[in-house]
Protein backbone atom coordinates (compact mmCIF):
# COMPACT_ATOMS: atom_id res chain seq x y z
CA UNK A 1 0.00 0.00 0.00
CA UNK A 2 2.95 2.28 0.49
CA UNK A 3 4.41 2.59 -3.03
CA UNK A 4 7.61 2.27 -0.99
CA UNK A 5 10.20 1.29 -3.63
CA UNK A 6 9.58 4.42 -5.69
CA UNK A 7 9.54 6.57 -2.58
CA UNK A 8 12.79 5.11 -1.26
CA UNK A 9 14.52 5.73 -4.57
CA UNK A 10 13.32 9.34 -4.59
CA UNK A 11 14.29 9.80 -0.94
CA UNK A 12 17.81 8.57 -1.62
CA UNK A 13 18.11 11.20 -4.32
CA UNK A 14 16.67 13.81 -1.93
CA UNK A 15 19.27 12.94 0.71
CA UNK A 16 22.10 13.32 -1.83
CA UNK A 17 20.96 16.76 -2.89
CA UNK A 18 20.63 18.30 0.59
CA UNK A 19 17.42 20.19 1.12
CA UNK A 20 16.05 19.68 -2.39
CA UNK A 21 12.85 17.68 -2.10
CA UNK A 22 11.57 15.50 -4.95
CA UNK A 23 8.00 15.70 -6.20
CA UNK A 24 7.37 12.17 -4.90
CA UNK A 25 8.63 13.06 -1.41
CA UNK A 26 6.51 16.22 -1.34
CA UNK A 27 3.45 14.23 -2.31
CA UNK A 28 4.15 11.62 0.37
CA UNK A 29 4.73 14.30 3.00
CA UNK A 30 1.46 16.03 2.10
CA UNK A 31 -0.34 12.70 2.34
CA UNK A 32 1.13 11.98 5.78
CA UNK A 33 0.24 15.46 7.04
CA UNK A 34 -3.33 15.25 5.82
CA UNK A 35 -3.72 11.65 7.04
CA UNK A 36 -2.86 12.83 10.55
CA UNK A 37 -5.02 15.96 10.23
CA UNK A 38 -8.09 14.28 8.75
CA UNK A 39 -7.81 11.39 11.24
CA UNK A 40 -8.28 14.02 13.95
CA UNK A 41 -11.15 15.74 12.14
CA UNK A 42 -13.90 13.19 12.69
CA UNK A 43 -17.51 13.31 13.93
CA UNK A 44 -16.27 13.77 17.50
CA UNK A 45 -14.12 16.73 16.42
CA UNK A 46 -17.18 18.49 15.00
CA UNK A 47 -19.26 17.75 18.11
CA UNK A 48 -16.51 18.88 20.52
CA UNK A 49 -15.89 22.13 18.70
CA UNK A 50 -19.58 22.96 18.48
CA UNK A 51 -20.28 22.14 22.14
CA UNK A 52 -17.42 24.25 23.51
CA UNK A 53 -18.21 27.15 21.17
CA UNK A 54 -21.79 27.22 22.46
CA UNK A 55 -20.56 27.03 26.08
CA UNK A 56 -17.61 29.44 25.95
CA UNK A 57 -18.33 31.71 22.98
CA UNK A 58 -15.35 33.83 21.91
CA UNK A 59 -13.33 32.65 24.94
CA UNK A 60 -12.98 29.25 23.24
CA UNK A 61 -10.35 30.89 20.98
CA UNK A 62 -7.85 30.76 23.87
CA UNK A 63 -8.39 27.02 24.41
CA UNK A 64 -7.87 26.38 20.70
CA UNK A 65 -4.61 28.38 20.61
CA UNK A 66 -3.14 26.69 23.72
CA UNK A 67 -4.13 23.20 22.56
CA UNK A 68 -2.46 23.75 19.17
CA UNK A 69 0.83 24.74 20.86
CA UNK A 70 0.77 21.67 23.12
CA UNK A 71 -0.19 19.40 20.21
CA UNK A 72 2.80 20.70 18.24
CA UNK A 73 5.16 20.01 21.18
CA UNK A 74 3.99 16.40 21.40
CA UNK A 75 3.74 15.76 17.67
CA UNK A 76 7.25 17.12 17.05
CA UNK A 77 8.67 14.48 19.39
CA UNK A 78 6.51 11.59 18.19
CA UNK A 79 7.27 12.12 14.51
CA UNK A 80 10.99 12.73 15.11
CA UNK A 81 11.57 9.63 17.25
CA UNK A 82 9.60 7.36 14.91
CA UNK A 83 11.07 8.95 11.78
CA UNK A 84 14.72 8.97 12.89
CA UNK A 85 14.59 5.46 14.40
CA UNK A 86 12.80 4.01 11.37
CA UNK A 87 10.60 1.94 13.70
CA UNK A 88 6.90 2.05 14.48
CA UNK A 89 5.74 3.05 17.95
CA UNK A 90 4.91 -0.49 19.09
CA UNK A 91 8.27 -1.79 17.82
CA UNK A 92 10.04 0.81 19.95
CA UNK A 93 7.81 -0.15 22.88
CA UNK A 94 8.87 -3.79 22.65
CA UNK A 95 12.53 -2.78 22.51
CA UNK A 96 12.18 -0.60 25.61
CA UNK A 97 10.32 -3.33 27.54
CA UNK A 98 9.37 -6.71 26.02
CA UNK A 99 5.61 -6.90 25.54
CA UNK A 100 5.01 -3.18 26.09
CA UNK A 101 4.53 -2.59 22.37
CA UNK A 102 1.87 -5.29 22.16
CA UNK A 103 0.12 -3.78 25.18
CA UNK A 104 0.08 -0.44 23.32
CA UNK A 105 -1.30 -2.22 20.25
CA UNK A 106 -4.07 -3.84 22.31
CA UNK A 107 -5.17 -0.51 23.78
CA UNK A 108 -5.13 1.16 20.38
CA UNK A 109 -6.93 -1.76 18.72
CA UNK A 110 -9.84 -1.68 21.18
CA UNK A 111 -10.21 2.09 20.92
CA UNK A 112 -9.80 2.07 17.14
CA UNK A 113 -12.45 -0.63 16.67
CA UNK A 114 -15.11 1.17 18.69
CA UNK A 115 -14.36 4.63 17.34
CA UNK A 116 -14.38 3.34 13.78
CA UNK A 117 -17.95 2.19 14.33
CA UNK A 118 -18.63 5.81 15.26
CA UNK A 119 -16.84 6.98 12.11
CA UNK A 120 -18.92 4.64 9.95
CA UNK A 121 -22.04 5.92 11.69
CA UNK A 122 -20.94 9.51 10.97
CA UNK A 123 -20.48 8.70 7.29
CA UNK A 124 -24.04 7.38 7.18
CA UNK A 125 -25.40 10.49 8.88
CA UNK A 126 -23.39 12.59 6.44
CA UNK A 127 -25.00 10.95 3.41
CA UNK A 128 -28.40 11.54 5.01
CA UNK A 129 -27.77 15.29 5.51
CA UNK A 130 -26.04 15.61 2.15
CA UNK A 131 -28.32 13.60 -0.13
CA UNK A 132 -31.21 12.35 2.00
CA UNK A 133 -29.90 8.78 1.79
CA UNK A 134 -30.76 6.39 4.62
CA UNK A 135 -27.70 6.12 6.93
CA UNK A 136 -27.94 2.30 6.82
CA UNK A 137 -27.39 2.54 3.08
CA UNK A 138 -24.98 5.47 3.05
CA UNK A 139 -22.69 3.93 5.70
CA UNK A 140 -21.87 0.67 3.86
CA UNK A 141 -21.53 2.53 0.54
CA UNK A 142 -19.05 4.89 2.19
CA UNK A 143 -17.19 1.92 3.67
CA UNK A 144 -17.04 0.32 0.22
CA UNK A 145 -15.45 3.50 -1.16
CA UNK A 146 -12.77 3.36 1.55
CA UNK A 147 -12.15 -0.33 0.87
CA UNK A 148 -11.84 0.43 -2.85
CA UNK A 149 -9.06 2.92 -2.13
CA UNK A 150 -7.06 0.33 -0.18
CA UNK A 151 -7.56 -2.31 -2.88
CA UNK A 152 -6.42 -0.07 -5.75
CA UNK A 153 -3.14 -0.90 -7.50
CA UNK A 154 -1.34 2.14 -6.10
CA UNK A 155 -3.14 2.26 -2.77
CA UNK A 156 -0.57 4.49 -1.08
CA UNK A 157 -0.95 7.19 -3.71
CA UNK A 158 -4.74 6.81 -3.71
CA UNK A 159 -4.91 7.23 0.08
CA UNK A 160 -2.60 10.25 0.03
CA UNK A 161 -4.65 12.01 -2.64
CA UNK A 162 -7.99 11.09 -1.04
CA UNK A 163 -7.15 12.53 2.39
CA UNK A 164 -5.69 15.70 0.82
CA UNK A 165 -8.84 16.29 -1.26
CA UNK A 166 -11.17 15.48 1.66
CA UNK A 167 -9.23 17.79 3.97
CA UNK A 168 -9.35 20.69 1.54
CA UNK A 169 -13.07 20.17 0.90
CA UNK A 170 -13.82 20.33 4.63
CA UNK A 171 -11.76 23.48 5.18
CA UNK A 172 -13.10 25.35 2.12
CA UNK A 173 -16.77 24.53 2.74
CA UNK A 174 -16.56 25.33 6.45
CA UNK A 175 -14.84 28.61 5.60
CA UNK A 176 -17.82 29.43 3.37
CA UNK A 177 -20.18 28.85 6.31
CA UNK A 178 -17.93 30.93 8.59
CA UNK A 179 -18.09 33.86 6.18
CA UNK A 180 -21.87 33.44 5.85
CA UNK A 181 -22.41 33.45 9.62
CA UNK A 182 -20.50 36.71 10.15
CA UNK A 183 -18.58 35.86 13.35
CA UNK A 184 -17.08 38.55 15.65
CA UNK A 185 -13.49 37.88 14.54
CA UNK A 186 -12.07 40.83 16.49
CA UNK A 187 -13.52 39.59 19.77
CA UNK A 188 -12.23 36.08 19.08
CA UNK A 189 -8.71 37.41 18.38
CA UNK A 190 -8.77 39.43 21.60
CA UNK A 191 -9.67 36.29 23.54
CA UNK A 192 -6.62 34.48 22.18
CA UNK A 193 -4.41 36.66 24.42
CA UNK A 194 -6.92 38.05 26.93
CA UNK A 195 -9.50 35.30 27.46
CA UNK A 196 -12.74 36.17 29.19
CA UNK A 197 -12.80 32.61 30.55
CA UNK A 198 -10.18 29.83 30.71
CA UNK A 199 -11.48 26.27 30.51
CA UNK A 200 -8.82 23.67 31.30
CA UNK A 201 -11.39 20.99 30.49
CA UNK A 202 -11.77 22.39 26.97
CA UNK A 203 -7.98 22.49 26.46
CA UNK A 204 -7.41 18.92 27.61
CA UNK A 205 -10.42 17.65 25.64
CA UNK A 206 -9.13 19.27 22.46
CA UNK A 207 -5.66 17.78 22.96
CA UNK A 208 -7.10 14.32 23.49
CA UNK A 209 -9.35 14.72 20.45
CA UNK A 210 -6.53 15.96 18.22
CA UNK A 211 -3.70 13.54 19.10
CA UNK A 212 -5.33 10.90 21.29
CA UNK A 213 -5.26 7.19 20.51
CA UNK A 214 -4.16 6.27 17.01
CA UNK A 215 -4.17 9.85 15.64
CA UNK A 216 -0.74 10.90 16.92
CA UNK A 217 0.90 7.96 15.10
CA UNK A 218 -1.04 8.08 11.82
CA UNK A 219 1.18 10.47 9.86
CA UNK A 220 4.48 9.20 11.26
CA UNK A 221 3.65 5.58 10.39
CA UNK A 222 2.58 6.67 6.91
CA UNK A 223 5.98 8.34 6.38
CA UNK A 224 7.76 5.14 7.43
CA UNK A 225 5.68 3.01 5.08
CA UNK A 226 6.64 5.39 2.28
CA UNK A 227 10.34 4.92 2.97
CA UNK A 228 11.02 8.30 4.60
CA UNK A 229 13.16 7.67 7.70
CA UNK A 230 16.55 8.46 9.15
CA UNK A 231 18.30 11.53 10.54
CA UNK A 232 18.89 12.88 7.03
CA UNK A 233 15.14 13.51 6.78
CA UNK A 234 14.74 15.40 10.07
CA UNK A 235 13.80 18.63 8.30
CA UNK A 236 11.09 16.87 6.30
CA UNK A 237 9.79 15.05 9.36
CA UNK A 238 9.68 18.26 11.41
CA UNK A 239 7.87 20.15 8.66
CA UNK A 240 5.29 17.40 8.38
CA UNK A 241 4.60 17.14 12.11
CA UNK A 242 4.02 20.88 12.54
CA UNK A 243 2.01 21.36 9.37
CA UNK A 244 -0.27 18.42 10.18
CA UNK A 245 -1.28 20.05 13.47
CA UNK A 246 -1.69 23.44 11.77
CA UNK A 247 -4.05 21.91 9.17
CA UNK A 248 -6.14 20.48 11.99
CA UNK A 249 -5.99 23.85 13.77
CA UNK A 250 -7.19 25.70 10.68
CA UNK A 251 -10.21 23.41 10.45
CA UNK A 252 -10.88 23.87 14.16
CA UNK A 253 -10.69 27.67 13.82
CA UNK A 254 -13.00 27.97 10.79
CA UNK A 255 -15.52 25.59 12.37
CA UNK A 256 -15.35 27.60 15.60
CA UNK A 257 -15.94 30.84 13.69
CA UNK A 258 -18.81 29.32 11.72
CA UNK A 259 -20.61 28.26 14.92
CA UNK A 260 -19.64 31.44 16.78
CA UNK A 261 -21.19 33.64 14.12
CA UNK A 262 -24.53 31.91 14.61
CA UNK A 263 -24.59 31.73 18.42
CA UNK A 264 -23.27 35.29 18.89
CA UNK A 265 -26.29 36.47 16.93
CA UNK A 266 -28.55 34.98 19.59
CA UNK A 267 -29.70 31.91 17.67
CA UNK A 268 -30.82 28.83 19.59
CA UNK A 269 -29.37 25.59 18.24
CA UNK A 270 -31.23 22.29 18.26
CA UNK A 271 -30.00 20.14 21.14
CA UNK A 272 -29.91 16.94 19.09
CA UNK A 273 -27.55 18.22 16.40
CA UNK A 274 -26.16 21.65 17.18
CA UNK A 275 -23.61 21.66 14.35
CA UNK A 276 -26.18 20.87 11.65
CA UNK A 277 -28.50 23.49 13.14
CA UNK A 278 -25.75 26.13 13.05
CA UNK A 279 -24.88 25.39 9.40
CA UNK A 280 -28.59 25.51 8.55
CA UNK A 281 -29.10 28.88 10.25
CA UNK A 282 -25.96 30.31 8.64
CA UNK A 283 -26.82 29.39 5.05
CA UNK A 284 -30.29 27.84 4.96
CA UNK A 285 -30.86 24.64 2.99
CA UNK A 286 -27.47 25.01 1.29
CA UNK A 287 -25.86 25.16 4.72
CA UNK A 288 -27.49 21.88 5.73
CA UNK A 289 -26.19 20.18 2.56
CA UNK A 290 -22.74 21.64 3.19
CA UNK A 291 -22.85 20.21 6.72
CA UNK A 292 -23.63 16.81 5.25
CA UNK A 293 -20.62 17.01 2.93
CA UNK A 294 -18.31 18.14 5.76
CA UNK A 295 -19.58 15.43 8.13
CA UNK A 296 -19.20 12.75 5.44
CA UNK A 297 -15.70 13.91 4.49
CA UNK A 298 -14.68 14.05 8.17
CA UNK A 299 -16.08 10.59 8.82
CA UNK A 300 -14.71 8.78 5.76
CA UNK A 301 -11.24 10.29 6.21
CA UNK A 302 -11.29 9.17 9.85
CA UNK A 303 -12.33 5.68 8.71
CA UNK A 304 -9.24 5.65 6.47
CA UNK A 305 -6.94 6.96 9.20
CA UNK A 306 -8.25 4.76 12.01
CA UNK A 307 -8.19 1.59 9.91
CA UNK A 308 -4.75 2.21 8.43
CA UNK A 309 -3.11 3.12 11.76
CA UNK A 310 -4.77 0.35 13.79
CA UNK A 311 -3.52 -2.27 11.35
CA UNK A 312 -0.04 -0.69 11.35
CA UNK A 313 0.13 -1.51 15.08
CA UNK A 314 -0.43 -5.25 14.56
CA UNK A 315 1.70 -5.79 11.45
CA UNK A 316 5.38 -5.50 10.64
CA UNK A 317 6.72 -3.00 8.11
CA UNK A 318 9.28 -5.53 6.88
CA UNK A 319 7.65 -8.87 7.72
CA UNK A 320 4.13 -8.22 6.41
CA UNK A 321 3.48 -7.85 2.68
CA UNK A 322 1.71 -4.78 1.32
CA UNK A 323 -1.10 -6.99 0.01
CA UNK A 324 -1.66 -8.57 3.42
CA UNK A 325 -1.72 -5.18 5.15
CA UNK A 326 -4.24 -3.82 2.65
CA UNK A 327 -6.49 -6.88 3.09
CA UNK A 328 -6.33 -6.53 6.88
CA UNK A 329 -7.32 -2.86 6.60
CA UNK A 330 -10.25 -3.79 4.36
CA UNK A 331 -11.27 -6.51 6.81
CA UNK A 332 -11.15 -4.02 9.68
CA UNK A 333 -13.42 -1.60 7.79
CA UNK A 334 -15.81 -4.42 6.87
CA UNK A 335 -16.06 -5.67 10.47
CA UNK A 336 -16.75 -2.20 11.91
CA UNK A 337 -19.37 -1.64 9.20
CA UNK A 338 -21.12 -4.92 10.08
CA UNK A 339 -21.10 -3.91 13.75
CA UNK A 340 -22.70 -0.57 12.84
CA UNK A 341 -25.39 -2.29 10.75
CA UNK A 342 -26.09 -4.66 13.65
CA UNK A 343 -26.41 -2.07 16.42
CA UNK A 344 -27.13 1.16 14.51
CA UNK A 345 -24.34 3.20 16.08
CA UNK A 346 -21.54 2.98 18.59
CA UNK A 347 -23.29 3.02 22.00
CA UNK A 348 -22.30 5.94 24.22
CA UNK A 349 -21.05 3.54 26.90
CA UNK A 350 -18.65 1.88 24.47
CA UNK A 351 -17.43 5.22 23.11
CA UNK A 352 -16.63 6.42 26.63
CA UNK A 353 -14.91 3.11 27.39
CA UNK A 354 -12.85 3.37 24.20
CA UNK A 355 -12.02 6.95 25.11
CA UNK A 356 -10.50 5.67 28.34
CA UNK A 357 -8.25 3.32 26.38
CA UNK A 358 -7.18 6.18 24.13
CA UNK A 359 -6.50 8.30 27.19
CA UNK A 360 -4.33 5.55 28.67
CA UNK A 361 -2.43 5.01 25.44
CA UNK A 362 -1.45 8.67 25.10
CA UNK A 363 0.92 8.95 28.10
CA UNK A 364 2.20 5.38 27.68
CA UNK A 365 3.00 5.75 23.98
CA UNK A 366 4.46 9.24 24.21
CA UNK A 367 6.35 8.28 27.38
CA UNK A 368 7.97 5.37 25.53
CA UNK A 369 9.05 7.61 22.64
CA UNK A 370 10.42 10.30 24.96
CA UNK A 371 12.32 7.62 26.90
CA UNK A 372 13.89 6.45 23.65
CA UNK A 373 14.87 10.04 22.85
CA UNK A 374 16.28 10.54 26.36
CA UNK A 375 18.01 7.24 27.16
CA UNK A 376 18.18 5.04 24.05
CA UNK A 377 20.38 6.84 21.52
CA UNK A 378 21.23 3.38 20.13
CA UNK A 379 17.68 3.12 18.77
CA UNK A 380 18.12 6.51 17.08
CA UNK A 381 21.27 5.35 15.31
CA UNK A 382 23.43 7.76 17.31
CA UNK A 383 21.32 10.82 16.48
CA UNK A 384 21.87 13.68 18.96
CA UNK A 385 18.38 14.59 20.13
CA UNK A 386 17.79 18.32 20.82
CA UNK A 387 17.56 19.08 24.55
CA UNK A 388 14.99 21.84 24.03
CA UNK A 389 12.71 19.43 22.19
CA UNK A 390 12.95 16.90 25.01
CA UNK A 391 12.14 19.64 27.51
CA UNK A 392 8.89 20.70 25.87
CA UNK A 393 8.04 17.07 25.17
CA UNK A 394 8.28 15.98 28.82
CA UNK A 395 6.42 19.10 29.95
CA UNK A 396 3.56 18.31 27.55
CA UNK A 397 3.69 14.64 28.61
CA UNK A 398 2.70 15.66 32.13
CA UNK A 399 -0.55 16.98 30.69
CA UNK A 400 -1.21 13.62 29.03
CA UNK A 401 -1.18 12.07 32.51
CA UNK A 402 -3.98 14.45 33.46
CA UNK A 403 -5.85 13.38 30.32
CA UNK A 404 -5.42 9.73 31.29
CA UNK A 405 -6.92 10.31 34.75
CA UNK A 406 -9.82 12.21 33.21
CA UNK A 407 -10.48 9.45 30.68
CA UNK A 408 -10.60 6.68 33.28
CA UNK A 409 -12.90 8.57 35.68
CA UNK A 410 -16.05 8.50 33.48
CA UNK A 411 -15.65 4.74 32.97
CA UNK A 412 -15.48 4.12 36.72
CA UNK A 413 -18.67 6.20 37.13
CA UNK A 414 -20.38 4.26 34.31
CA UNK A 415 -19.83 0.87 35.89
CA UNK A 416 -19.98 1.90 39.56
Amino acid sequence: MSDAPADRQENSSSGQHGSKMSASTRSTLLGAMFLMATSAIGPGFITQTTTFTVQLGSAFAFAIAVSILIDIALQLNVWRVIGVSGRRAQELGNLVLPGLGWFMAALLGIGGLVFNVGNISGAGLGTDAMLGVDPRIGAPVSAAIAIGLFLSKRAGLAIDRAVIVLGLIMILLTTYIAVSSGPPVGTALKNVVLPEEVSFLAITTLIGGTIGGYIVYAGAHRLLDSGISGAEHVRTITRGSITGIIITGVMRVVLFLAILGVVSGGADLEEGNQAASAFNQAAGEVGLRVFGIVLWAASISSVIGASYTTVSFVTSRTGTSERTRSLLVCGFIAVTTLIFLSIGTAPTTLLVFAGAFNGLLLPIGIGVLLWVATRRADLLNGYSYPTWLLGIGWAAWLLTLYLAVNSVGPVIELFA
